[in-house]
């Protein structure tokens, strides 16, 4: 894969195999190939839409960017830098240029925190100014997401799973990275919710110039919010390319058959498909 000096995230034939094990002495019988020799890149403000079915290594592999599992084989490079074997505390300044949105927003916030001490965590673990400069930056966020200042003394069981999502978002800012992996950000909140906090992003990413990796299963998300889209089956990337050519003339069977199971709301053209 060729060097580019505006690549951000670069991935080279990463491997990530599960094993399984059996009997009691615990012999390892086989092998969960949930990432299977997959390459890309994401460059600097870009959006890259992965998605696939599930199962099919889509989470494992934003995990594995993260760091948050060891890979079994291959190489992630961040602005150059070789990462997959990189010491702990490299790794701990590496946690301020990548964040991660989780999926369920309820059980990735900490109940027993408070709003205030959810966003403000990550600048007190990595000794970010004064407490003064994180309550202000703390506020500045609250007000970036949506949230108002009267929310943040109070605790995640208090709000609806669109605005505990903001928190999430809000929490994930609150470095300053460079790069939002998301996953599934608006899958586990209400239709009418998701809108909004997809149109948050969108803003986001343009005033604080971030990069996505937007894992999801809804192809419309990924369609709107991406700028190209990778597509998985079986822990490998079987279609990679920009979002019109992919949603207006796809050539893998697996990607044809992913863009024919979404439903039209016509029933003419639904029954003529």
């Amino acid at each position: 894969m060729a060097a580019d000096n505006n690549t951000l995230i670069r991935v080279e034939n990463l491997v990530m195999h599960f094993p399984i094990y059996r009997g009691v002495i615990r012999r390892q019988v086989g092998a969960v190939h949930a990432v299977d020799d997959v390459s890309f890149e994401v460059t600097q403000g870009e959006t890259l839409g992965l998605v696939g079915e599930s199962g099919c290594g889509k989470s494992t592999l934003g995990r594995l960017i993260m760091r948050l599992e060891e890979p079994s084989e291959g190489s992630i490079s961040y602005v150059g830098k070789e990462i997959t074997r990189i010491k702990r505390e490299d790794l701990r300044r590496l946690r301020e240029e990548m964040q991660i949105i989780f999926q369920d927003p309820y059980s990735s916030l900490n109940p027993r925190y408070t709003v205030e001490q959810l966003i403000k965590e990550p600048l007190v673990i990595h000794n970010r100014g004064s407490r003064q400069f994180m309550r202000e930056r703390v506020s500045l966020l609250t007000r970036e997401v949506g949230l108002k200042e009267e929310h943040l003394g109070r605790y995640p069981h208090e709000f609806s799973g669109g605005q505990r999502q903001r928190i999430g978002i809000a929490r994930a800012l609150s470095l300053q990275p460079r790069l939002l992996i998301c996953d599934e950000p608006v899958s586990a909140l209400d239709v009418s919710i998701q809108a909004q906090v997809i149109n948050l992003l969108q803003d986001l990413k343009h005033e604080f110039q971030l990069s996505y990796i937007i894992i999801a299963h809804d192809l419309s998300v990924v369609e709107y919010m991406s700028d190209r889209v990778a597509v998985m089956y079986l822990g490998k990337i079987v279609e990679l390319t920009d979002r019109a050519t992919l949603y207006e003339s796809p050539l893998h069977p697996y990607t044809k058959a992913l863009l024919s199971a979404v439903p039209i709301p016509d029933p003419q053209v639904e029954d003529q498909r």
